[in-house]
This record gives C-alpha cells, structure tokens and sequence, in this order.
C-alpha cells in the first residue's frame, strides 16, 4: 500500500503504524488555543508518544507535545497538556465500548488542516507483538523487492 502525504497533514504518527494493528479510524476535532494553531501550522507538534483517554465521559488527548509559538508571550499555554476532542456523544459512547475490549487503544495517528481546522484521525489500535512487527517487516521488504524487480523489467 503506497500513502501519499497530503498537502494539509500537519504531523504523522509514523511509529503507531509500526507498533499497532489499525482496526479502524475516525476523525476528530481539537479544542485548542489560538497559539497552539499557529505552532502546528509551523509544524511544530509530535504525536509520538500520545494516546487518547477518557475521562468523565470525554475524551482527552494526553501527552501530545505542540511547542510554544515563538511570538505567543503569555498566550502560550503548557506543551503537554491534555486537549479535549470534539465528538459527538453517540461517537465517545461507541469509542469507549470498542476500547473496552481487551487489548485496545485509542490512538492519535494524524493531524491534518480541513477547512481551516485543525483536525485529528484517531485510530483504534491492537497493539503487535514482537514476532508481529518482524513478519510486517519482512512483508515490506518483500513488497520492495518485488517493485524492484517489476521496475527493472519494465525498463527494457
């Protein structure tokens, strides 16, 4: 499967396609501060390490890392904490029972501009094990060499 970058992506999780089986996605909105738009719109965000939890019936994106606006003073808020996702109530309500699942996590996997806003993909994830990263890895390579093979062949 070959995934164009689009133009709008703001920040990848690269790291949670290699570590997670995606079941499936879902897009969300961000409640953030008028710095913290202007920061990632710099692309100065990291979503490396980030999760989504619940919290008193509300989901929350903790430990997404957006850096300061240079020019925010003391409109800059906190980098790491947490920030709301808007969604409807039926949407969390369905969230949380698939999370309940053994084994399942909410991961965010994108951030990306959509009509001026700032929005996120959410992916709920089972995370691989080790023997599981090894064969999709193989797979890859495998794919490459194929398309190696086919690009040479093509060309005479």
């Amino acid at each position: 499967m070959v995934r164009k970058k689009s133009s709008n992506s703001l920040a990848e999780n690269r790291k949670a396609r290699h570590d997670y089986f995606i079941e499936e996605t879902m897009e969300a909105g961000l409640a953030l501060v008028g710095t913290e738009v202007k920061s990632i719109r710099n692309g100065r965000s990291n979503l490396k390490e980030c999760y989504a939890d619940f919290r008193s019936g509300e989901l929350f994106i903790v430990n997404m890392h957006i850096s300061p606006y240079e020019q925010g003073n003391i409109f800059n808020v906190e980098p790491l904490r947490e920030r709301k996702l808007l969604l409807h109530k039926e949407q969390i309500s369905r969230l949380s029972g698939l999370v309940a699942r053994d084994g399942y996590t909410l991961i965010p996997l994108a951030l990306y501009l959509k009509n001026g806003r700032v929005k996120v993909a959410i992916g709920i994830c089972r995370g691989k094990k080790n023997y599981d990263k090894r064969d999709s890895m193989l797979e890859k390579d495998h794919n490459r060499e194929m398309q190696r093979e086919l690009k040479e062949r093509n060309k005479y």
